[in-house]
């Protein structure tokens, strides 16, 4: 049985329909929810920069987890919750090397051909590169 299932959230979507199922999975199994959202810092980034330098990263996390309890009320109960930055891919990745992660559930966004070129594909990174069971929510 999956006990410890790891979620990349960005709020979109597809991300949102992974959380949901993931806390469907540990709610049947006994288990928990590791969820990560990654900023991406790129050239441009600085504002994630300085998201992540200062205290705005600890008002950011609880209104993830708001966000998430909107979700699922439980999310307090069985949600580890991590703001990074980072390339999405190589942080979920290396989650797994960190914790105890059995499972990991990502959302997919379709993009066109131009589009994975120049901001790549997480989904398709982590498939790659899993020692684990992957789920991709559509």
């Amino acid at each position: 049985m999956l006990k410890y299932s790891l979620v990349g959230y960005d709020s979109s979507d597809s991300s949102q329909r992974a959380f949901r199922f993931a806390m469907d999975l540990a709610r049947c199994g006994g288990g928990r929810v590791r969820v990560v959202s990654v900023l991406q810092v790129t050239q441009g980034g600085a504002d994630a920069c300085c998201l992540m330098m200062t205290d705005s990263a600890d008002q950011r996390t609880q209104e993830l987890m708001q966000e998430l309890q909107a979700i699922a009320p439980d999310a307090d109960k069985l949600v580890d919750l991590e703001l990074t930055h980072g390339s999405p891919g190589d942080i979920l990745l290396n989650q797994v090397k960190q914790h105890p992660i059995d499972h990991i559930v990502i959302g997919h966004t379709a993009r066109g051909t131009l589009g994975r070129w120049l901001l790549g594909s997480v989904s398709e990174d982590v498939l790659a590169g899993a020692h684990v069971p992957v789920t991709v929510v559509r």
